[in-house]
């Protein structure tokens, strides 16, 4: 891509690094918020099907097709393929807002030297609004690190950042736009209830009568009330509610698995 340096770019660059996966309609606006980097790698998922690679190839960006063996282990793929000391991740449905951009402009050519990493504040586009309240808000999430100091770890498919070292944050919108509609969303849910139920399967978490009655309610209650999910409008009350459907699902994914699993184990011993 041509580079465009950023006033007062520190020793080492900036690399910005993009995941993605049949990412046409959001991933040329998420590059092209990034555009001033140093580099920027789109390392797409070999699942994908859609013009996601010619939409990054036409914005600038490097890519490199890689097998997908899940959201952690992608994302610690494409540390492996950067040249800078410091790196930007972003998903492909994300974008920096100018003001964010700004600020991180700012912080590198400043306040980086006293940090291993900073957090950005994500914020959501769903259902005709920018969600400012609810489970969706405030939202701060490591994107910004040293390289060498850091490994993505977790559970699939919500991974995290481990760094060793202070993180400061940066003032400014990372703006989602993760869901093209409710159905979408709905979709996303079904899918991640399932991944996250194996996950905790593997871990040896089994489900509770308590985990199906009262853990879907309470998540409700929190996101609805206790953040504020009702200043969004509407959209805050669907978004409260499916996020309740989300933790409804994840259990009882878990408790199919539990079914299915030592039904099979018990015909075995048969």
């Amino acid at each position: 891509m041509t580079t465009r340096a950023f006033s007062g770019a520190i020793r080492g660059g900036l690399s910005a690094c993009v995941i993605a996966r049949d990412s046409e309609e959001t991933l040329e606006r998420c590059i092209e918020s990034v555009r001033w980097a140093d580099e920027c790698l789109v390392v797409l998922d070999d699942r994908t099907r859609d013009a996601s690679e010619e939409v990054a190839i036409s914005a600038g960006a490097r890519v490199v097709r890689h097998r997908y063996e899940g959201n952690v282990e992608q994302k610690n793929f494409a540390l492996t393929q950067l040249g800078s000391d410091w790196v930007l991740q972003l998903d492909a449905d994300e974008a920096l807002s100018d003001e964010l951009e700004a600020s991180v402009r700012e912080w590198l050519a400043g306040p980086a030297s006293s940090f291993e990493g900073a957090e950005l504040n994500r914020v959501t586009l769903h259902l005709g609004r920018w969600l400012r309240h609810g489970d969706f808000h405030p939202d701060w999430q490591l994107r910004l690190f040293r390289r060498r100091s850091a490994q993505w770890s977790g559970q699939n498919p919500h991974g995290r950042v481990c760094l060793e070292g202070s993180v400061d944050r940066i003032e400014g919108d990372l703006e989602h736009r993760s869901y093209r509609d409710l159905a979408d969303q709905v979709e996303r849910v079904r899918e991640f209830s399932k991944l996250e139920a194996n996950a905790m399967w593997l871990r040896g978490r089994r489900t509770k009568v308590t985990d199906l009655a009262l853990r879907p309610a309470a998540r409700f209650f929190r996101a609805y009330l206790l953040r504020a999910g009702f200043r969004d409008g509407v959209p805050g009350f669907l978004v409260a509610a499916i996020t309740a459907l989300h933790v409804l699902l994840k259990y009882a994914s878990l408790r199919e698995l539990e079914l299915r699993l030592s039904g099979s184990s018990s015909n075995r011993r048969k």
